[in-house]
């Protein structure tokens, strides 16, 4: 398995190296096309509300295996403000003024596991997963 690799999230750069992080691992791992663009897109998402809400964090890119499956594990943390009503936020349509993208909700569709941790003034973490088919 390769070794994980972690981005700092401090600029619009950044949001770039971790897609990129993450599309190389996929495709690495022997994900399709389709799967890797799926990934990028997720990650680039998560990247940007990182950037955009907390300033900075990070995106830890891994492989991970349960049983036979293999996959990719993305865990996006900072220690921002936190997300007051996750419910909310993972509506879709739900929209802040700072967003452009397709939010938590069209992240979550591009992956097959997603699970958001927040606590107010404390931060946020996203883990998500995308199984090899």
């Amino acid at each position: 398995m390769a070794v994980p690799k972690v981005i700092t999230i401090q600029s619009d750069l950044d949001i770039v190296a971790a897609r990129m992080a993450a599309r190389d691992m996929a495709k690495s791992m022997g994900f399709g096309a389709i799967d890797q663009a799926r990934i990028a897109t997720a990650i680039s998402e998560l990247a940007r509300n990182i950037y955009l809400y907390a300033g900075e964090g990070t995106v830890t890119v891994s492989e991970v295996q349960q049983g036979v499956r293999k996959g990719i594990e993305v865990i996006c943390e900072d220690q921002g403000p936190g997300i007051e009503d996750i419910s909310l936020v993972m509506q879709d349509g739900y929209t802040t003024s700072k967003g452009m993208g397709m939010g938590l909700p069209g992240a979550k569709r591009l992956m097959d596991d997603f699970e958001v941790i927040s606590i107010m003034n404390e931060g946020t973490k996203i883990t998500c997963r995308k199984w090899k088919r």
